[in-house]
């Protein structure tokens, strides 16, 4: 069995779940959350956890078992918690800014970058080289990061760019003169 998916999700104080078939429906203080599972899951509310189960050791089943396990977990933690991620604007005149609903941010191009607030995000800048995207829907948050990074992603010769905080970057020796033709 799978040592994940067998694990009981406790859910925790404030926390409401529903489960309606395989719609399962998780409403917390940071917001609801719905989303549908496998038919060959089989998810129940017993006490104040949540159990996941398999009918069989089949491989679809055995691989849907802990995945299935993890995105209900991550439901109730997004609504209980919340999601957050960090990004780092690095560069000689690189900065950030909220305005109104909207990210601007000035990347080293000839215009500025204008990303809106998608719905169920919250965008943050509480320095102007730092960008606080948080979230209940993990997955969300974790894509709408990724397409604020994409923006500029950070470059391996001077580092300039949009980074995770504590990401590491490899930085390449540029061109050192060596072996050059008199």
């Amino acid at each position: 069995m799978s040592r994940i998916g067998r694990k009981p999700i406790a859910i925790p104080a404030g926390v409401e779940v529903k489960v309606d078939g395989h719609t399962v429906t998780v409403k917390g203080e940071k917001g609801t959350l719905t989303q549908t599972f496998h038919p060959n899951m089989t998810i129940k509310v017993e006490g104040g956890e949540i159990v996941v189960s398999r009918p069989d050791d089949e491989q679809l089943n055995r691989s849907l078992h802990g995945l299935t396990r993890t995105l209900v977990s991550n439901m109730v933690e997004g609504v209980s918690k919340g999601f957050s991620k960090e990004l780092d604007v690095i560069g000689v005149g690189y900065r950030v800014q909220k305005e109104g609903k909207n990210l601007v941010m000035n990347l080293g191009y000839s215009h500025k970058v204008i990303m809106p607030e998608v719905p169920g995000i919250k965008i943050d800048c509480p320095t102007a080289n730092k960008i606080v995207i948080s979230g209940p829907d993990k997955q969300q948050v974790g894509q709408f990061a990724a397409e604020v990074r994409e923006k500029r992603p950070p470059e391996p010769y001077k580092g300039k760019g949009i980074r995770y905080t504590g990401e590491y970057v490899r930085k390449k020796e540029g061109k050192t003169g060596k072996g050059k033709k008199k």
